[in-house]
């Protein structure tokens, strides 16, 4: 006769794909968060930088105007 004392318990499927699935999303929701964070700052950056280059662009032309156009440029 076995002995059944030492024999695991049995495991319902469902109970077991769930808590490995809701860990399996969370995770894979943290990362996508984390890639959507940092995918929101190099955006930010190159708002910034293109900001700051047609800052730039603008002050070039000023002076260009200055120079060579003949006059004061208009305020935009």
């Amino acid at each position: 006769m076995p002995n059944d004392s030492f024999s695991p318990a049995p495991v319902h499927p469902a109970s077991l794909g769930t808590g490995c699935l809701r860990f399996a999303m969370d995770w894979q929701m943290a990362a996508a968060r984390r890639m959507f964070m940092v995918q929101r700052q190099q955006w930010e950056m190159l708002t910034t930088w293109q900001r700051a280059a047609g800052a730039v662009q603008r002050e070039f032309t000023d002076q260009w105007i200055c120079r060579f156009g003949g006059g004061v440029p208009l305020d935009r």
